[in-house]
Formats: C-alpha cells, structure tokens, sequence
C-alpha cells in the first residue's frame, strides 16, 4: 500500500475512533453523574438556557471525553501512519481542537473549564499519544 494512502487511512480511523470515544463517554455520563435537576440536555438550546446550573462535577466527563478522544484518535493515526507520526497524531488534536474551539463559542460554559479544555484536552494529549504510539510501535 502507498504510504500516501495507509497515513490517509490512518487519519481518517484516528478520527472516527477518537469521535467514537468521544461521544461514547458523552452517552454514557449522565448515568454516571446525572445533569442537576431542571437541565435540558437534549438540545444545544436547553443547554445554554440551563447551563448555570452545572456545577463543576458536571464537567469531568466533557473534559474526559475531549482528551480521550483526541488521545484514541491521535494514537491510532500515530500507530497506523506509515511516517509522519507525530506530525499527523498532532493533526488529529488540531481537528479536535477545532471541535472543541465551536463548542465553546456554541455553549456557554464557565471560563475555568474553557480554558483548561482548549489548553490540556487537545495539543498535549495528541502530542502523548503521538509519542506513546511510537515508542509502542519501535518496541514491536
């Protein structure tokens, strides 16, 4: 396979995996810590108009999905990609990047979780995941 191709592929699975994670926490949080009583988060709209009443417990499993998402995503690009590895998996974290850019400018959420989401979620763990894929890969 050329590697043009096999780090495309790789990309593209590093994506879909990493949303996969993402959203699979997302689902999966509210039975683990329920939304406070009145919250609407069936729409972006029940969210911003109830939005103040989460607290910070409420926003473990957004920070949690953000980084594990990109870290799956980036690994498995990373891991895959026939060279380039660290350029790519770093690639990935700027796609989530973007997602999470579009997600803080869509629902309001208090400025500490912003920044700590758009500044430890994305880059450093892309960048950790790039480096663990390598040295995983090195070693097999």
């Amino acid at each position: 396979m050329s590697p043009v191709l096999k780090n495309f592929l790789a990309v593209v699975a590093g994506l879909v995996l990493g949303s996969l994670v993402n959203m699979g926490i997302i689902m999966m949080s509210g039975s683990i810590i329920p939304p406070p009583n009145g919250a609407d988060v069936s729409s972006s709209a029940g969210l911003k108009a109830t939005m103040h009443l989460f607290e910070p417990k409420h926003f473990i499993f957004p920070f949690l999905a953000h980084a594990l998402g990109t870290f799956t995503g980036a690994f498995v690009t990373a891991y895959f990609a026939n060279t380039n590895k660290m350029r790519l998996a770093l690639v990935i974290g700027f796609f989530f990047l973007a997602g999470g850019v579009g997600s803080v400018m869509m629902l309001p959420s208090p400025t500490w979780f912003s920044v700590l989401d758009l500044v430890v979620a994305y880059i450093p763990m892309a960048y950790l995941a790039g480096k663990l894929a390598y040295t995983k890969r090195k070693l097999s």
